[in-house]
């Protein structure tokens, strides 16, 4: 089923608009929510405003990184949702929620992401935001879930809940900084440095840096013996 005759663009720079073709707070309708999704795939973006914009009560608007969310934000006097991808270009992982958060302390934000580990649902809410949405999530439940977090709801979805809290209580974890958790973790899926300071938006100068630093900490060798302890314990 094809959802692109639904879309609705509205230019302006790379801010596009599913749904209604108004952007205005004041003249949109009191039932339909308001959605920024900032994600740097085409590809994403486009699917879930489709999905989101199906049911007719969404107007969706998306732009393609954190600087473009955080002035769309600005310009736009807020959304009830705001759903920021936790590897887009920018972010920065959850820095980049709580830098967003402090900007605009009134504005509620969400982790969307099909990456990131399970923990880092529960940490997003710890770092001030309604939920965690995975990209995996199927059309129905993704609706339900933004409706939920636009009312002001927090959600997680229950599958992760569990391993987040886990994790968290791993003892391998708690020697680790969030930052050297997130490197290890893209360790175990056999990224290069190149590629988790690709992921991360980070130097990788940087990333050797938490690569040496996780190491020590655990005592692995190198990044493959690194990556066997944290599964052997059960962290990842």
């Amino acid at each position: 089923m094809s959802f692109m005759s639904s879309k609705n663009r509205v230019a302006q720079a790379n801010i596009v608009t599913f749904g209604a073709a108004t952007m205005d707070n004041a003249t949109r309708p009191s039932n339909q929510i308001s959605v920024l999704l900032a994600d740097d795939h085409e590809m994403v973006r486009d699917t879930i405003a489709a999905f989101l914009t199906s049911g007719g009560d969404t107007l969706v608007t998306t732009v393609a990184d954190y600087q473009s969310a955080m002035a769309c934000i600005a310009e736009s006097g807020g959304f009830d949702l705001v759903l920021l991808d936790f590897n887009m270009p920018g972010m920065q992982g959850l820095d980049g929620l709580r830098n967003a958060r402090e900007k605009f302390p009134d504005q509620s934000f969400a982790i969307l992401s099909g990456t990131a580990p399970d923990r880092i649902a529960q940490e997003s809410v710890e770092a001030g935001g309604l939920g965690f949405v995975p990209k995996t999530l199927g059309a129905k439940s993704l609706l339900n879930a933004i409706r939920f977090m636009a009312s002001g709801e927090t959600y997680i979805p229950a599958t992760m809940m569990g391993d987040a809290q886990n994790a968290s209580q791993n003892p391998l974890a708690r020697q680790l900084s969030g930052r050297e958790s997130e490197v290890l973790e893209a360790l175990c899926r056999g990224l290069s440095n190149k590629e988790i300071a690709r992921e991360l938006d980070l130097q990788e100068v940087t990333i050797k840096l938490h690569v040496r630093t996780l190491c020590r900490k655990i005592g692995a060798k190198n990044r493959t013996q690194a990556a066997m302890i944290a599964r052997d314990a059960g962290l990842f």
